[in-house]
C-alpha cells in the first residue's frame, strides 16, 4: 500500500468492522483476514493492532475471552453492545469521509 497512514486513521473501524461480521476473534486472526481481504495490500502489524484493541476493550466496545487451544491461553474479542453501537458510529463516520473526499478531488467511487 502506497500510503498505510491512511489505514492508521481507520484501524479502529477495521477492528469493529471484523468483529461485527465475525462475532469473536482473536489478534492473529484479525491481522490475517485483513491480508485475506486487501490481497496483501494492507498489513497490520502487532504493534498497532493490539493497543487499539486494549483501548476498545478500556472504553468498553470490547469484551475478551480466554480460551486454552493447543495448551496455550488465546485472547478472543468480541463487540459489547456499545461496540455494536460504536461500529455503527464509526462506519457511517467513514461514509461520511469518503462521501467528502470523493466531491473533493471529483473521484467516481471503484467499489462496490
Amino acid at each position: 500500500m502506497a500510503n498505510t497512514k491512511l489505514y492508521k486513521g481507520s484501524l479502529t473501524t477495521i477492528i469493529l468492522k471484523l468483529l461485527q461480521e465475525r462475532d469473536k476473534m482473536y489478534g492473529y486472526e484479525i491481522t490475517q483476514k485483513v491480508k485475506e481481504l486487501t490481497k496483501g495490500e494492507l498489513n497490520i502489524t502487532e504493534g498497532a493492532l493490539y493497543p487499539a484493541l486494549h483501548k476498545l476493550e478500556a472504553e468498553g466496545f470490547l469484551d475478551v475471552e480466554l480460551k486454552r487451544v493447543d495448551n496455550r491461553l488465546r485472547k478472543y474479542y468480541k463487540l459489547t453492545d456499545e461496540g455494536q453501537k460504536e461500529t455503527t458510529h464509526k462506519l457511517i463516520e467513514l461514509q461520511d469521509y469518503i462521501k467528502t473526499m470523493q466531491a473533493l478531488v471529483n473521484l467516481k467511487p471503484r467499489f462496490e
